[in-house]
């Protein structure tokens, strides 16, 4: 019989405690297992503006690729933190299965491209990971092999809840928007709002990743907004402004937990405020607006022409 709607449990909506410390080990191997997925993606799709076509999508279920082209058809890859295993879908009906458990990254890449071959899906990608230090080459890395499901699980839990607000704050922007994407070289979640006006060349430097990468990336002006696991206990909220303008680190910005960090050069909010607020989506959005409106108010965008005004819109009729 099917679920009646009164018996659906909510609990998924439950921002989740997620301790870094507690995690560290299978963060690491999973942000390479991760880059490996979307290397096969960017290996197989076509180039899209600021890399579009590289990155990895929340799913009910865990990460996917969504539908990526070959040979006259598609295949998926989908990592599914619910029953721990990498699923890879060919649109001619196939499908294989690498299983998420301990093992180490050189494993899983050989497990993963075996089953992408098994269904005639050969995918030349460069083998080395990009934005961190040091750098082990996929196929040599038994170092990292930690695999923790509650874990896993947990982060995307933590992903699903920055992803319902994240969503929320994007509609709400009538000019070019970034779909909410998870960049596996950072191992973030973000979107990202432009303002229209071309940027200047941004000067690159980021880890084991070619400064021309960077180049397309921010090749227009934008500001932009996410999460990743890092930066404090539990993970971090992050919004910047590309090229960041005069007044951008000094504009106040909400809740109050939030700060501009000349460090990283970004406004951070910590993951456990928004956790323990009264209303954690009304917290990080309220971050997300604030922060948006310091790169908006500072460089001037025509904000008139491109934020969403509650009589355009018929969403609620």
């Amino acid at each position: 019989m099917p679920t009646s709607p009164q018996t659906v449990s909510h609990a998924f909506r439950s921002w989740p405690r997620a301790p870094l410390d507690e995690w560290s080990a299978t963060r690491e191997t999973l942000h390479m297992w991760t880059q490996i997925v979307g290397k096969i993606r960017m290996a197989q799709a076509p180039m899209l503006n600021h890399w579009w076509q590289v990155p990895l999508y929340v799913s009910v279920r865990g990460l996917t690729t969504s539908a990526v082209p070959y040979d006259g058809g598609i295949f998926e890859i989908e990592f599914d933190f619910g029953d721990h295993q990498l699923h890879i879908r060919s649109s001619d009906g196939r499908e294989r299965r690498v299983a998420l458990e301990p093992k180490s990254v050189a494993d899983f890449y050989q497990e993963t491209l075996a089953a992408l071959e098994s269904l005639g899906i050969d995918v030349a990608l460069w083998p080395t990971p990009v934005e961190v230090e040091p750098v082990t080459p996929f196929p040599e890395d038994t170092a990292h092999a930690s695999y923790q499901p509650g874990h896993a699980h947990r982060f995307w839990e933590q992903l699903t809840c920055a992803q319902r607000v994240l969503t929320d704050f994007r509609s709400r922007f009538i000019g070019k928007v970034s779909p909410v994407h998870f960049f596996w070289g950072a191992m973030d979640l973000a979107v990202t709002r432009f303002s229209g006006r071309p940027a200047p060349p941004h000067p690159g430097g980021a880890p084991n990743l070619a400064d021309r990468v960077m180049v397309e990336a921010y090749s227009h002006e934008v500001s932009s907004c996410g999460f990743w696991p890092g930066g404090s206990a539990e993970g971090s909220f992050y919004s910047y402004a590309y090229p960041e303008p005069e007044g951008y680190a000094r504009h106040p910005v909400r809740p109050a937990a939030a700060a501009y960090s000349a460090e990283a050069g970004e406004f951070l909010l910590p993951y456990e405020a928004v956790r323990t607020a009264d209303d954690p989506d009304r917290a990080l959005t309220d971050f997300l607006q604030s922060t948006y409106e310091a790169a908006a108010e500072a460089a001037r965008w025509d904000r008139d022409a491109l934020e969403l005004h509650p009589e355009r819109s018929m969403a609620h009729h």
